[in-house]
């Protein structure tokens, strides 16, 4: 038998963390570790409500069904709003949620960051690569 996982404590007060949350926090985690929610992020917040085809020009590379898996997991966290127009043939939009909008602002910190120490993280990996050597 495989003993539970350590629980996390809270980031700030170190308190036992609310399991809830825990679990939030560790699928946010995952969904925006994925390349393609990270990307669709960006395309949305700097092009604002977009059709599903320009999204996928806009992100590269991305297959149809993979968009359409990701979109769908987006709208299902809350993250983006889907509207079909009934038009022919369908006119099919998203845009982002103020929830998205705020994750999409948590994860420029995250650029910003890794702006700021670009150069400090690639001397630390050539010194380790050195060494390794």
């Amino acid at each position: 038998m495989t003993a539970p996982p350590p629980r996390i404590s809270h980031p700030i007060t170190g308190e036992p963390a609310d399991p809830r949350v825990e679990a939030l926090v560790n699928e946010v985690i995952g969904r925006v570790a994925d390349k393609w929610t990270m990307l669709i992020l960006e395309v949305l917040a700097e092009h604002g409500e977009t059709r599903f085809t320009r999204v996928g020009e806009l992100v590269g590379n991305i297959s149809q069904k993979m968009l359409t898996q990701t979109l769908r997991q987006m709208e299902r966290d809350g993250l983006v709003v889907r509207t079909v127009h009934p038009v022919i043939p369908p006119k099919v939009e998203y845009r982002l949620t103020d929830l998205g909008v705020t994750l999409a602002e948590a994860f420029c910190g995250v650029w910003t960051w890794a702006e700021t120490n670009l150069d400090r993280i690639e001397a630390a990996r050539a010194a380790f690569d050195a060494r390794v050597r």
